[in-house]
């Protein structure tokens, strides 16, 4: 069976976002940040000489990269995806492109990824990528300068460190630092159900047709989201916590050509822990909105957000488990 075909029945998957914001929870210098604590570096301007001391503390000794992904296939997930690096630059992986990752950059010196891969294989569960291909808060030519749409930090570039937008170029960003790591982690981490691409806020298309022929020329069987940009896509990534009642009202009204669709879905309101965020959905919302979708074909990926320490929180722990024992009761209940 191609990934394709098992895509579009397995219904349940977990999403982890972790990094280095994950040690502030959600708060900087006694400031809160937005509803999205992994956005913390654009929402205070936090200079990136600031924010890289955070390498010297990410020492997560109670990551646990078998108990994450035992768990997951405990609250009955398919698949595990997590941010192999997400805005703020920082890779979750071993990358001779760009020395800001884990193990060049921080004490831990673990390739955290390739240690969930392994356990993904262990497990029985397919694995995929979160990987943020046009934003990058370390990079002068990371992307989102030219746009006003709104965004959940101060911009979505770097206007903090790097001010003046007129000698920005996206190209630079993306031949140095992005094509090579996308390319890394195709080769790097074994067979990969997905990547998932996220906010193509600067992409041309030519940049999201190289990325995407370069996923299909090392991995042909490996998904791409439609969150890569400008129309080129495997399967369609429903707006965040989106739960639609049907096909024809999903937001942007966006088709996928193989009938693939998914929704990444929050527990609370932020993706990247936060001790703030305790608006907790009720295992009894979980289990009805996952039945809610996949009764239209769409996958439900929930997300977790281990803290500092690499704990996934107790309430999700909770949460997740109370859904999952749940959901039989409310597929008979319709």
């Amino acid at each position: 069976m191609d990934n394709r075909d098992w895509f579009k029945k397995a219904g349940y998957g977990m999403m982890v976002h972790w990094g280095l914001y994950s040690l502030l929870a959600g708060e900087y210098k006694g400031l809160k940040s937005g509803h999205y604590a992994e956005w913390i570096q654009s929402y205070h301007k936090i200079p990136i000489k600031e924010y890289e001391k955070l390498c010297q503390a990410f020492n997560p000794v109670f990551f646990d990269a078998d108990e994450w992904v035992r768990f997951a296939k405990e609250c009955g997930m398919k698949y595990f995806v997590v941010t192999s690096k997400h805005h703020d630059g920082f890779a979750l992986f071993k990358s001779k492109a760009d020395k800001y990752n884990v193990c060049d950059m921080t004490p831990f010196k673990r390739d955290i990824v390739g240690e969930l891969a392994e356990s993904a294989y262990k497990y029985g569960l397919k694995f995929g990528l979160y990987y943020s291909q046009d934003i990058d808060w370390h990079e002068m030519h990371g992307g989102g300068y030219d746009t006003e749409r709104i965004s959940a930090g101060t911009t979505w570039d770097n206007i903090w460190d790097y001010p003046d937008r007129t000698i920005k170029n996206y190209d630079i960003c993306f031949e140095n630092k992005i094509k090579p790591q996308v390319e890394e982690i195709l080769k790097n981490y074994g067979e990969l159900l997905l990547i998932w691409f996220d906010v193509p806020v600067t992409l041309k298309e030519r940049h999201s047709k190289q990325l995407y022929d370069m996923v299909k020329k090392y991995q042909p069987d490996c998904l791409i989201n439609s969150r890569l940009g400008n129309g080129i896509y495997d399967y369609v990534s429903l707006g965040d916590n989106e739960i639609p009642d049907s096909l024809d009202n999903i937001r942007g009204a966006k088709k996928s050509p193989f009938g693939l669709y998914e929704s990444a879905a929050t527990l609370n309101d932020t993706w990247g822990f936060s001790y703030h965020d305790h608006n907790w959905k009720r295992p009894e919302q979980i289990a009805a909105y996952r039945k809610q979708l996949n009764d239209l074909g769409i996958n439900y990926l929930i997300n977790v957000g281990p803290d500092g320490l690499g704990r996934i929180p107790s309430p999700s722990i909770d949460i997740l488990k109370g859904a999952y024992e749940l959901f039989p009761l409310i597929q008979e209940e319709f």
